[in-house]
């Protein structure tokens, strides 16, 4: 399994814009793409501005799968128009869990 992290930095008259118009239309479909085992959002408890999305992928063909689909290409473009700084983003596997 993948996890994955992406950081995004909005600006800030644009975070509530993002999240109502954005991410509520999308999360479920996100959710329900082949491969996708978990996903939320989250906000930096410092910068409200500043919101990561933490998702679980079966592995990196599905994650890959989910980034060159019309969904995330669709969301993307509206996402990225709300930024402020470049988004930053990881993949990691897991090695250790409790």
């Amino acid at each position: 399994m993948i996890k994955r992290i992406v950081k995004m930095t909005f600006r800030e008259e644009e975070v509530d814009k993002f999240i109502s118009e954005v991410f509520d239309h999308s999360k479920q479909k996100i959710r329900a793409f082949p491969g996708c085992r978990h996903m939320e959002l989250l906000r930096d408890i410092r910068q409200p501005n500043v919101l990561f999305t933490l998702s679980y992928w079966e592995d990196e063909t599905a994650l890959n799968n989910y980034r060159h689909s019309a969904l995330f290409a669709e969301t993307w473009v509206k996402t990225r128009a709300l930024f402020s700084d470049k988004p930053q983003a990881w993949s990691l596997e897991i090695l250790d869990t409790p």
